[in-house]
């Protein structure tokens, strides 16, 4: 049974999921690996072709829920990228490394966003 956090989190998601206009969810896969640590992955394909895929590592540390590494990936109906937020250790040059936003061509530092603000972006494209 997964920790009362980690259960709110996953099911806070869904109903962003779930909430999102003239979109078909090609797949949604929570992976309880502990009862405080999560995997999820989900994959959105928006009536106009854009593609949001969310992958997330998250657990629960001292009763707060942590990401362990996150990727959320936005593209066209042709395949480019029309942004990506991840926290892969790439750009140690910018703020808030290891996390950062990919916009086209550049990358910028940013930190991690509310799934309902990715949601938000990705159906705005």
């Amino acid at each position: 049974m997964p920790h009362d956090r980690l259960s709110a989190y996953l099911e806070r998601v869904e109903k962003a999921v779930s909430g999102c206009r003239d979109a078909y969810v090609e797949r949604y896969e929570e992976e309880i690996v502990t009862p405080e640590r999560a995997n999820l992955r989900v994959r959105i394909r928006f009536r106009n072709g854009c593609l949001l895929e969310i992958n997330e590592a998250v657990i629960v540390k001292a009763e707060t829920l942590a990401h362990l590494d996150y990727r959320y990936h936005c593209q066209d109906a042709a395949g480019n990228l029309l942004f990506r937020y991840d926290s892969t250790p790439h750009f140690p040059g910018l703020p808030n490394f290891p996390q950062h936003k990919h916009q086209g061509e550049g990358v910028v530092g940013a930190s991690r966003p509310d799934i309902s603000r990715v949601l938000n972006e990705a159906q705005s494209e």
